[in-house]
């Protein structure tokens, strides 16, 4: 071997967050009947969006532009801030790379609740972070324990998503200030709002990017549809803001994708259609939950995570079984979470579809 891997590379799994849905595919030898374990929109990209993106397609021979500088200012106009707070990347995923870099050098302690969104827990592995978690309470992210745990390890940064991934639930706009005001001196919330979009206004707090304590996550990828354009963006002081210059890739965010994203963000009238169809499929899904004595949990996001009414162990053959009827679906993967399956919206076709194997899933995953 001529390759050296540095001493935390090594101690590190050969693991990813996520085994995509393609892998399983290839896994399996068929492709699924419906793709419901990501929280992707199967409704699509805005179709200005799409014609941006052809047009744009024909200038893929140049690189986007490194400062997204027409997109960067029209989200500050849409959300009524200073352009210099917003910084885009590939979606947030690839921002809390960045964010966890800047911040959480090998041996410093970072603060996260046990079963919460794995990518960020994965890039403080990758920086060499210490991690520390705390329970959910009631199926909610507990934001005193947070910021309890914060003030004991002397955290420099604390993840919090709201609403949640992978349970849906959410805390208002009153809570989440209280837990900026909760954070200690030197501390950073990551408040990841990828479902802001499809939530109760009530429950996304207003915008201040001249408060230091807080970054606020966005995305393109759920109610836009563009998942696989991977945009996102951040929210925050411009101090901090300015400092993901130091270690992003500047052509990350490719031509197309900025394209898409600039005229996702003008067609306010398929954000709407799409935020309708996502809820007629959350009551379809806890409709289907409910009819086969699943207890579908209340969302505020593109999925239904529901309780099987028994422990991780049955919810998993519950999945398996899904997974070998052609239903691709996910579950959270710490207990006592992991009682759950997460089923994310979709077409009336994918509706059926799921509708038609659960019954079968639950007496495969029963007997």
């Amino acid at each position: 071997m001529t390759h050296r891997l540095t001493d935390l590379a090594q101690s590190l799994p050969a693991s990813v967050p996520f085994v995509g849905p393609e892998t399983q595919e290839r896994q399996r030898g068929a492709p699924f009947a419906a793709r419901l374990g990501a929280n992707e929109s199967p409704f699509g990209p805005s179709p200005r969006a799409i014609a941006a993106m052809a047009d744009a397609a024909a200038d893929g021979w140049m690189y986007g532009d490194p400062e997204f500088h027409d997109l960067r200012h029209a989200l500050a106009t849409h959300h009524g801030i200073p352009p210099e707070a917003v910084v885009a990347g590939e979606g947030i995923d690839g921002l809390l790379g960045y964010l966890v870099r800047l911040l959480a050098a090998p041996g410093d302690a970072v603060v996260t609740s046990a079963g919460a969104y794995p990518t960020f827990n994965y890039h403080v592995a990758g920086f060499g972070g210490v991690l520390h978690a705390v329970p959910y309470a009631g199926d909610h992210e507990d934001p005193d324990a947070l910021a309890a745990r914060a003030r004991e390890v002397g955290a420099k940064l604390v993840y919090l998503a709201n609403p949640d991934n992978p349970m849906g639930s959410w805390h208002d706009a009153a809570r989440i200030a209280a837990l900026i005001d909760a954070m200690p001196a030197g501390t950073l919330l990551c408040l990841d709002e990828a479902y802001a979009d499809l939530a109760p206004p009530e429950a996304v707090a207003p915008l201040d990017p001249g408060d230091a304590r807080v970054i606020r996550m966005r995305t393109f990828s759920k109610a836009h549809g563009m998942a696989g354009l991977r945009v996102g963006y951040a929210i925050g002081h411009p101090d901090l803001i300015a400092a993901f210059d130091r270690v992003r890739n500047h052509f990350g965010l490719n031509r197309v994708a900025q394209a898409g994203a600039l005229a996702a963000l003008a067609d306010t009238e398929w954000l709407a259609e799409v935020q309708a169809r996502v809820a007629q499929s959350r009551d379809r899904l806890a409709a289907i939950a409910t009819e086969q004595g699943l207890h579908p949990l209340p969302s505020a996001t593109n999925f239904v995570t529901m309780d099987c009414g028994g422990d991780g162990d049955l919810a998993r053959r519950v999945m398996a079984a899904l997974l070998d009827e052609g239903i691709f679906v996910r579950m959270p993967g710490v207990a006592p979470l992991d009682r759950c399956i997460r089923v994310s919206c979709g077409t009336a076709a994918d509706m059926d579809a799921f509708g038609a194997a659960l019954p079968r899933a639950l007496r495969s995953a029963r007997s």
